[in-house]
């Protein structure tokens, strides 16, 4: 088995004192483009952002620390996706790269922010048992309860009426297979003419029982 690299557990961002307890984490990925290369290790055919479409590559996970008050950046930590060689997920990964990044690194943030590929039930209440916020946006499919719970009628997120206040407050929803219970905040962005985005946010008043 191929020994998948990774970033030292012990690294840290290399500015202890640009750490703030209002930074926060994200975690993304990419592809390093490796088309034109038979022979090298960890190269397998996945999907690419960048290119929006298959290629051959190496797919690296990535955790980044950011400082919103000095608009900085810092890479902390990564993983190489290679399921074939050690059977772990890119959730596998950037749940380990966010608990080390906790009680190894000890990095103060107060949020996580992700893509799609990341928001699901398993991470993210992960995240709020470990006492952090997240923002993440949903796929237009996924199926949410807006009601007050006493009778309940998920819906494709896409499909749900818009008020003017919600638009610019957002709306409570519980997302299908959460806890009973538990609701967040979901916003509504107009990105363009043929793209809305639908951003889930985590409250400081979450009714998850941590």
């Amino acid at each position: 088995m191929t020994n998948c690299p990774h970033a030292s557990s012990g690294n840290r961002a290399k500015h202890r004192s640009s750490h703030r307890e209002n930074a926060y984490v994200l975690y993304d990925d990419t592809v390093a483009d490796k088309n034109h290369s038979r022979s090298i290790e960890l190269v397998r055919r996945q999907w690419s952002g960048n290119t929006h479409s298959v290629i051959r590559g190496i797919g690296i996970v990535t955790c980044v620390y950011v400082n919103p008050e000095l608009s900085k950046f810092w890479l902390i930590d990564y993983r190489i996706f290679a399921p074939s060689e050690d059977g772990k997920t890119k959730l596998d990964h950037a749940t380990e790269m966010f608990d080390l990044a906790i009680h190894s690194k000890q990095l103060q943030f107060r949020a996580v922010l992700m893509d799609t590929w990341y928001a699901t039930r398993q991470f993210m209440l992960h995240i709020e048992r470990k006492g952090k916020l997240y923002d993440c946006p949903l796929q237009a499919n996924r199926q949410v309860d807006e009601g007050d719970g006493s009778a309940v009628s998920y819906q494709r997120v896409d499909s749900l009426e818009w008020s003017e206040e919600e638009q610019a407050r957002g709306k409570q929803v519980h997302v299908k297979d959460f806890p009973k219970g538990h609701r967040l905040q979901l916003f509504r962005l107009v990105v363009s003419t043929d793209r809305t985005d639908y951003i889930l946010d985590l409250r400081c008043d979450s009714t998850l029982d941590r």
